[in-house]
């Protein structure tokens, strides 16, 4: 009877259930021929004889003469992992072109689209994962909605946000909670400034240099996400306009 469990293992090395019930097979028989290979592996006789052809290739099964006989045996199981090493070594050797191919994704165009607040907050803990050091995170946005979409996390948010060693630059529309936050700059390492009175936002926009995020702040709450240089950059540079001509003082 053939073991499953090693019959599995054979099978994740690569080889044919055929090939890996010949190797238990003839592993467990001995010496043996092809008739008694047969019988226990259910395989049948003129088609063992191809599959042991392709063991004695793989340097799993040789051949001994025994008088007038030819009797079939299978190497010792150290062999297995000669064959594990051989695919690891492949696997080395293609890692390269498998590098390339994943270096690919950033050459291509993304937009995805994320409905429901929690998974508008996924999105936000990704810009965190994804952001790395002094790094710019650019917002354009009203706090006060913002905040009002779910308080304890977005504090929970911008405490954790503070931590990072990254460049942090809000517009804000002007309201009592803006203005509460802006003298907080210290604490939460950012610089905020004020858009022109009038305007109301009702997206938060995050600029990313990998990632741009538009959250829409009223129902149905939902958030894109933009993954594409040019119009990262043309974000980029409408930040900067934009903050350039912004209020920083408080009246």
């Amino acid at each position: 009877m053939i073991n499953e469990r090693l019959l599995g293992i054979l099978l994740e090395l690569g080889l044919s259930e055929n090939e890996a019930k010949t190797y238990l097979a003839a592993l467990s028989l001995g010496p043996t021929t092809i008739l008694k290979v047969a019988s226990v592996t259910k395989i049948k006789r003129p088609s063992v004889y191809p599959i042991i052809d392709n063991l004695r290739q793989r340097g799993l099964m040789s051949v001994q003469i025994a008088g007038f006989k030819k009797l079939y045996v299978s190497e010792p199981p150290e062999k297995l992992a000669l064959i594990l090493e051989e695919r690891k070594a492949k696997f080395k050797n293609a890692l390269p072109d498998f590098s390339k191919l994943y270096n690919l994704q950033g050459e291509h165009d993304v937009i995805k689209r994320y409905d429901g607040l929690t998974a508008v907050k996924n999105v936000y803990e990704t810009l965190l994962e994804t952001i790395k050091p002094h790094e710019d995170y650019f917002i354009i946005g009203d706090q006060s909605k913002w905040l009002a979409a779910d308080e304890k996390f977005f504090l929970d948010f911008t405490e954790r946000r503070a931590k990072l060693p990254i460049r942090i630059h809000m517009l804000q529309v002007d309201t009592p909670t803006s203005r509460r936050f802006k003298k907080l700059e210290k604490n939460f390492n950012y610089n905020m400034r004020f858009l022109p009175k009038g305007l109301e936002y009702n997206t938060n926009l995050v600029i990313t240099p990998k990632i741009l995020v538009i959250h829409q702040l009223t129902p149905p709450i939902m958030a894109l996400v933009i993954e594409n240089k040019s119009i990262i950059q043309f974000h980029y540079q409408m930040f900067e306009a934009l903050w350039n001509s912004a209020t920083e003082q408080i009246d």
